[in-house]
């Protein structure tokens, strides 16, 4: 969430869980390019529509455990509905699109090559496993590079290189098809937000960014967020679309309070020094909610212990997160071990767990987002949803966003909404089959990473 990249005038200071692009990024655009909100060309709704069965193929890769023991006993006292879902996973990958990682997955709306700005049809490369390239996902390069709903101008971000015009194959995150295969698939899940992290971190705890969108600039010594360095900024656009620079501090309400005031837990697991409630005074500056945020390894330990909350935001570490140019190898065996745990546990038969990537992080996707309002949607993002209740080897068509999470939550233990957004998006609910005999644990594999 709040990540570990921050930066100044030219300089990138890496601190352990601040990942915000800067406008000051060589290949962003400048502000002063109004117009900068996407037209759709095809406008989806953002209901329900009808997903695709598909059968779940054999893999070298898997190991199934029989339900029965700890984590697969009581199934015949689980409500056949939503209420059987009593913890609610979200993970936070970074900085992929969907035909980057599933473009070539069999059923689903993926491509192999895409359109440049000449006009010419380009294969997407074969993507190495650490992609040393410099990518731009900043708001003014995501909206070049979607081009109106055309998605045709992502070499223009690169100055006419085809940076972003490449993929993986089932070989390269052969775990991440494994879980596609066996639970659930979204092929219209977009990033909330075009444009970097910051906005669409903001979009998975309160439905809205607050009209951030960019990442944290700073310049001083201190913590740029609330009750820190006031020299650090955000550049926040207003309903008028002006765009001002502003100390990141905001005070909106959002899915924790909902899940507090309900009489419900919840935790936020990263490593770093600080997430992005940080950012919002009421909760990053309250020392009674301090206990609600704890390191990443607290998770597995809540799991095996049977301690999970009923709302679990869990963030990987920087090597582990999958944004270029960390390894795509070792960030899939953190999930892979993560989830291990988790189903082997006692929570697994009531848990929900929703595997998403933050923002497009400057690679190619064909597909034109919606126009929800003037800020996004975002180019798609992966999405996994992996429970006993995911609809088995199912690929979903229904246009989800970062806000239909909150929305699960929020139809589960009948929350009211936080903004528009979530009260519109789907509740998921589509993706789901409580009448099914729970699935088991799909026990997987690490693999040796290069």
């Amino acid at each position: 969430m709040l990540r570990s990249l921050f930066s100044g005038i030219g300089v990138q200071a890496r601190q352990k869980h601040f990942h915000w692009e800067s406008l000051s990024n060589s290949a962003e655009r400048t502000l002063s390019r109004k117009g900068s909100t996407l037209v759709s060309k095809a406008k989806r709704s953002h209901g329900i529509r009808e997903g695709m069965l598909r059968a779940a193929p054999g893999a070298v890769f898997l190991l199934f455990t029989a339900c029965g023991g700890p984590a697969g006993g009581g199934a015949e006292n689980t409500p056949h509905d939503v209420t059987a879902i009593q913890h609610t996973v979200f993970i936070l990958k970074e900085n992929h699109t969907f035909d980057n990682y599933f473009g070539t997955y069999p059923g689903a709306d993926g491509v192999t090559s895409g359109p440049i700005s000449t006009g010419q049809i380009v294969p997407l490369s074969p993507m190495p496993d650490r992609y040393q390239a410099s990518l731009c996902n900043g708001w003014n390069c995501a909206l070049e590079a979607m081009n109106g709903g055309k998605m045709d101008q992502f070499d223009l971000i690169y100055g006419g290189a085809l940076t972003a015009y490449t993929q993986l194959s089932e070989q390269g995150i052969p775990n991440y098809w494994a879980y596609a295969h066996q639970f659930v698939l979204g092929d219209q899940f977009f990033a909330s937000s075009p444009g970097p992290s910051l906005p669409n971190d903001l979009f998975t705890i309160a439905a809205q960014s607050g009209g951030v969108i960019s990442d944290i600039t700073d310049l001083g010594p201190g913590p740029p967020y609330c009750g820190g360095d006031t020299t650090a900024t955000v550049q926040v656009m207003d309903s008028s679309g002006n765009i001002t620079s502003q100390f990141p501090c905001f005070d909106f309400q959002t899915l924790a309070d909902r899940v507090q005031n309900a009489g419900l837990t919840w935790k936020f697991y990263s490593d770093g020094t600080a997430t992005v409630f940080n950012l919002i005074n009421h909760i990053g500056n309250d020392p009674q909610l301090k206990d609600h945020f704890v390191p990443t390894a607290q998770f597995l330990t809540d799991v095996q212990t049977g301690q999970l909350p009923n709302m679990s935001w869990l963030i990987p570490s920087e090597s582990e997160n999958e944004h270029p140019p960390a390894s795509i190898c070792e960030g899939e065996n953190w999930t892979v071990n993560t989830l291990n745990t988790l189903m082997q546990g006692p929570n697994w038969n009531s848990t929900a767990v929703f595997i998403a990537w933050d923002d497009f992080g400057g690679f190619y996707d064909h597909v034109p987002p919606p126009q929800l309002d003037q800020f996004g949607l975002g180019p798609r993002v992966p999405l996994l949803i992996i429970s006993p209740y995911a609809r088995q080897g199912y690929i979903s068509h229904t246009v989800y966003e970062h806000s239909s999470i909150l929305k699960f939550v929020e139809t589960r233990y009948q929350l009211q909404p936080l903004t528009a957004r979530d009260s519109e998006a789907s509740n998921m609910l589509e993706s789901f089959d409580f009448n099914q005999d729970p699935q088991p644990p799909l026990i997987l594999q690490p693999r040796p990473c290069t």
